[in-house]
């Protein structure tokens, strides 16, 4: 029997209509599907033939074994099967698709990537500002909060990098991210809280960074959120220290 394949896809920040035409085709044609918790759980609706397994993984809570979701994959493909592993978000951007590529090539198994649209840029889309501004910047970081072994990042570095930076996984260290981007940054920085982008539950929040923690935990804020620092950020038309909830 021919060794089947393994798709890894972005499902994007949650709206359904930000897939791509090639990721509704892969889910047309998918046996099996390996169902990140972050994705939006209606993507089902466009497998209809797949058998779904539910793989969650977020943090704080119980999740899905990283190995056990590799020797899912390799298990089915080896059986010919068409596997899809539906990633929440952009399937390169913190979803551990660097060891999954790898494990599926030690098998010699077949990997195919399509690109999903990811929170972070969605998070920008909703605050209606540029990540990147010629006025403010001339680039961007994505970064997440939370390093492999628990650490956090070096907060003084970035900011002093002069980019807009996209932080991901931030809220349960909004505290310590903030004053250690003040180390470097004025509290004046502009600074922006999206949780759940693009969604029919989306809430923003615009305000400054000596603000950014006491006011996204005033409004009850949590995760899955994106955080935006820089001046870039400033740009956005939406009302400052202004909870806005999407229609």
């Amino acid at each position: 029997m021919d060794h089947g394949k393994v798709t890894l896809l972005g499902a994007g920040p949650g709206d359904l209509e930000l897939l791509t035409l090639k990721a509704v085709r892969a889910l047309a044609a998918a046996d099996i599907l390996l169902l990140d918790d972050l994705a939006n759980a209606d993507i089902t609706t466009l497998a209809p033939q797949a058998r779904v397994i539910r793989v969650g993984k977020r943090g704080g809570c119980k999740s899905t074994p990283q190995d056990f979701i590799q020797r899912l994959m390799r298990r089915y493909a080896l059986q010919g099967k068409h596997v899809v592993r539906v990633k929440g978000g952009e399937v390169l951007l913190f979803g551990r698709a660097g060891e999954e590529i790898a494990w599926l090539r030690q098998h010699n198994i077949r990997v195919e990537i399509i690109n999903g649209i990811s929170s972070g840029l969605a998070a920008a889309a909703a605050m209606n500002i540029s990540l990147t501004h010629r006025e403010h910047c001339q680039g961007v970081t994505f970064v997440t909060a939370h390093m492999q072994d628990h650490s956090e990042p070096d907060w003084h570095a970035l900011a002093a990098t002069g980019t807009t930076l996209v932080i991901y996984m931030g809220m349960s260290r909004i505290d310590s991210l903030a004053s250690g981007l003040m180390s470097t940054l004025p509290g004046s920085t502009p600074a922006a809280v999206v949780q759940n982008a693009s969604t029919s539950v989306e809430r923003r929040l615009l305000t400054t960074l000596d603000q950014l923690a006491a006011c996204s935990q005033q409004q009850g804020f949590g995760s899955p959120a994106i955080i935006l620092v820089g001046s870039a950020v400033g740009e956005s038309d939406v009302v400052r220290s202004e909870v806005l909830v999407a229609a």
